[in-house]
């Protein structure tokens, strides 16, 4: 558990850094910060702030949709903004496109770092996150719902000043990629929720195992033939003998 909170705050605490990254290169973020930022430049407010806020409002979506948030994504919602106006404050822009393009490189590559130890630690996914799994969980495609509510905070964000840029297209590129590598790393031997697919089925492992206590020490494998079990579409081994006693039988 000690270890788990610890990937969970230090994953938080880079996702913020990461945002500050990208926010200070100037070259384009990724779309729910660009609704951030424009809501800073039109309203008022530091964009850490109005991520604090956007994400207490995403996650009052979470009440109709029966999602439940976990302690890392309470976490999510205040620590993450915080970290970002505190980064803001504190560091300086980079000066010449060369600088620029590093620090909007670091920062998707930071994020997608963030990423995977913030859900690998298996707190709970972020109020965004939640949004988007919830209406998939309703009879909607994930990357439907996916692409139509960043499609749409995108469009908002920009119309109402936030910077889309070159930054903005790395990140949607990237980071699909990057999470893909850097959850299932950060989850270890907990490769479940969006790990889940790295776990090999457990029947799997109890029908191996059986094989292999039916065969004597030192003797050969007997022959085996792919055919399907009772249940349709689950396929499974039986060795090729037992399998012509059956069509005997019948």
């Amino acid at each position: 558990m000690p270890r788990r909170l610890i990937q969970l705050f230090a994953g938080l605490v880079l996702y913020g850094a990461s945002d500050a990254m990208l926010l200070l290169a100037g070259l384009g973020v990724d779309p729910w910060d660009v609704l951030h930022q424009g809501l800073s430049r039109r309203v008022g407010l530091q964009p850490g702030t109005w991520t604090v806020i956007v994400g207490a409002a995403v996650l009052l979506l979470w009440v109709p949709l029966r999602q439940r948030p976990g302690f890392g994504t309470l976490c999510n919602v205040v620590l993450i903004g915080l970290v970002i106006d505190l980064t803001l404050a504190t560091v300086a822009p980079p000066r010449g496109l060369p600088a620029r393009a590093a620090v909007m490189a670091g920062g998707v590559l930071m994020n997608g770092v963030a990423t995977g130890m913030y859900i690998g630690a298996g707190f709970g996914p972020g109020p965004r996150d939640g949004l988007m799994t919830g209406l998939a969980a309703r009879g909607h495609s994930l990357r439907v719902v996916r692409t139509g509510i960043e499609a749409t905070v995108l469009a908002a964000g920009w119309l109402l000043g936030g910077t889309v840029g070159v930054g903005t297209v790395v990140y949607a590129v990237c980071i699909g990629p990057l999470a893909h590598v850097f959850v299932p790393l950060f989850a270890g031997a907990r490769r479940t929720g969006a790990a889940g697919l790295f776990r090999a089925p457990a029947s799997a492992a109890i029908s191996a195992t059986s094989r292999e206590r039916a065969i004597p020490p030192g003797a050969a494998a007997p022959p085996r033939a792919w055919c399907p079990s009772r249940a349709p579409g689950t396929p499974t081994w039986r060795p090729a003998a037992a399998r012509k006693a059956a069509r005997s039988r019948r």
